[in-house]
């Protein structure tokens, strides 16, 4: 099996490609190295994985057709390169419309041509909205996206369903419940608050603290990627939209306590009010993933954290 990781010096891309590495697999990791964090804390990320003899890194754009044109050949597509974030995707909807629409597009379209197996395309519990029902199933209706970025993941998840209808690929929609663990992305809530606990800075918590998610440490939306892809190589023509969560919820002002109890630090909470395009809460059923393809998270959220501050520790001061 040769598989094609788009987003591969990212924090879900990086500890992918050294799954599938362990298992035998041979990985082409394409990555753009985009400014939205530092290029060194990715390189640092891939250190694993170019140590490997079975790994090829590809510097290029997912929305480059030569870049795409050019890839060796593989067999399967782990599409996780994205611009990500809630936030700044109200602030440049454009960008985020043509990376995340156009890049899966031209990923689609790259399947096709080789004629590969099995697409797996990572979306995002932000597509579900503010859904009154919880747990969040597939089932449930998603067509109120509160945010540029989330109605971008449900419109991925769209191309992926005509792709699958029209050229028979067998495609494979992801949506992860907030990732957390080893090389999380610095700007997302868990990292960046531990970095400003260890600077001796307050928290800025957003509205009153009883916002909650469903926290999924990073071995287990792995595993559930590599599950999910072993089974969409097996079922041609097939597409599915799969939840991948832990299936608990853990509320803001929770996880900012435990975060300070890890780090042995009391956090200086800053108040200020709810931000556009925040949702209240998230919560998966992952029903589906068990009985699809036997997820089965085992991770608990105390020991995620443990484990992501043992890590955060290690790390030079500017990560």
């Amino acid at each position: 099996m040769s598989v094609l990781v788009t987003g591969a010096a990212g924090f879900i891309g990086s500890h992918l490609s050294e799954a599938l590495l362990a298992q035998g697999a041979e990985v082409v990791g394409l990555d753009n190295f985009d400014s939205y964090y530092d290029r060194e804390t990715k390189e640092r990320n891939l250190r694993p994985a170019l140590d490997h003899e079975g790994f090829q890194l590809v510097e290029g754009d997912i929305r480059d057709e030569e870049t795409l044109n050019g890839l060796p050949e593989v067999t399967a597509v782990v599409h996780l390169a994205a611009r990500a974030g809630v936030r700044p995707s109200i602030e440049q909807p454009v960008l985020y419309s043509d990376v995340n629409l156009m890049g899966t597009t031209r990923l689609l379209g790259f399947a096709r041509d080789r004629a590969l197996g099995a697409f797996v395309f990572a979306s995002s519990s932000s597509v579900y909205g503010n859904n009154d029902k919880v747990p969040f199933a597939e089932t449930d209706r998603v067509d109120h996206p509160i945010s540029p970025y989330a109605a971008t993941k449900k419109a991925g998840e769209l191309l992926c369903h005509a792709s699958t209808h029209l050229d028979g690929i067998a495609t494979m929609c992801l949506r992860f419940f907030t990732a957390y663990g080893p090389r999380q992305r610095p700007d997302l809530a868990i990292h960046k608050f531990a970095r400003l606990l260890d600077e001796g800075q307050s928290i800025p918590m957003f509205g009153d603290g009883s916002t909650s998610r469903d926290y999924t440490y990073i071995d287990d939306i792995v595993d559930g990627v590599v599950k999910s892809l072993g089974w969409a190589e097996t079922n041609p023509g097939s597409h599915e939209i799969v939840n991948l969560g832990e299936s608990q919820t853990i509320r803001l002002s929770e996880m900012i306590n435990m975060l300070g109890e890890e780090m042995g630090i009391v956090p200086d909470i800053q108040r200020l009010p709810m931000q556009p395009g925040d949702v209240d809460r998230t919560y998966a059923d992952v029903t589906k993933a068990r009985s699809l393809f036997g997820y089965d998270p085992r991770v608990d959220f105390r020991d995620g954290l443990r484990r992501f501050v043992s890590w955060y520790q290690r790390q030079p001061k500017s990560s």
